[in-house]
């Protein structure tokens, strides 16, 4: 079972959930497009072995938008401190895993390893678009004019739980329900992508991450992520590769045991 809570920050309480379990801690940092639900089934199956906590970056989820500056590696720290934790892994998925990268060079000694998913980092650079991936945008763009969320939201789901080259519905049943529940907030949220940022540039600084660092990457997520995560671990210095047979962006909705294992065998080094 966990234990909810809403640690008080300039502009905005953070709402989150904490997995008690063994001494290893866990923070678990959501992708762009799901709050903290989306690592429910995860966090259930990592505890009692690790202390896990997941929480909703403001604007997501439970936490509503921040009325003050902010960064999002602060909030981290933040929950951190809560935790009195003096270093923790740090899983992230997507944009998540962005965060956890910066986290990792703004504030080395709290962070004791990396499980990337689908990574963003910042200071990459503009990535080429595959053809099959470019056949959403103009898709995504009309919606956006029409002011339609709800065919944004069909079009987003499909292409990252399902993948670009997937048909729409590869993924179904619970998992499809609870994606399709994820992004409302989030759309209705909109346009404060850029906030929060602390400036790093991880693209240039790569070689300083000097904890160990599983990147993974489903095969049939969107192309230019699949290549960047693995050029990601071969520049990190203690990094290695997992590709992710038959998932795309979103491993954690479609195989949740899977995912479990693979933090589990980071955090013992198998």
């Amino acid at each position: 079972m966990s234990e909810r809570f809403a640690l008080a920050r300039g502009g905005c309480d953070l709402a989150g959930e904490r997995w008690p379990g063994g001494a290893d801690l866990v923070v678990l940092l959501h992708e762009g497009v799901s709050d903290r639900r989306g690592w429910h089934q995860v966090a259930g199956l990592l505890a009692p072995q690790v202390t896990v906590v997941a929480y909703d970056r403001r604007g997501y989820g439970e936490s509503p938008v921040s009325t003050a500056p902010f960064t999002h590696v602060d909030d981290v720290l933040a929950v951190l401190d809560q935790e009195r934790s003096g270093r923790a892994w740090l899983a992230g998925a997507s944009a998540g895993g962005g965060l956890a990268l910066d986290t990792a060079l703004l504030a080395p000694d709290r962070v004791a390893g990396l499980v990337l998913f689908g990574t963003a980092i910042s200071g990459a650079p503009e990535p080429e678009i595959d053809p099959v991936t470019q056949r959403f945008e103009p898709l995504l763009d009309a919606a956006i004019s029409a002011g339609d969320l709800a065919e944004q939201n069909r079009l987003e789901t499909w292409l990252w739980l399902d993948g670009p080259g997937q048909p729409e519905g590869r993924v179904g049943g619970e998992p499809r329900a609870l994606g399709l529940d994820l992004n409302p907030i989030i759309l209705r949220n909109r346009d404060r992508g850029d906030e929060g940022g602390s400036g790093v540039d991880a693209w240039s600084r790569l070689d300083e991450v000097q904890v160990p660092v599983t990147v993974a990457c489903g095969d049939l997520d969107v192309p230019f992520l699949v290549t960047r995560c693995q050029e990601l671990a071969t520049r990190l210095p203690r990094a290695r590769y997992r590709e992710l047979p038959g998932m795309a962006h979103q491993p954690y909705l479609e195989d949740p045991g899977q995912i479990a294992g693979l933090l589990l065998g980071a955090l013992a080094g198998t």
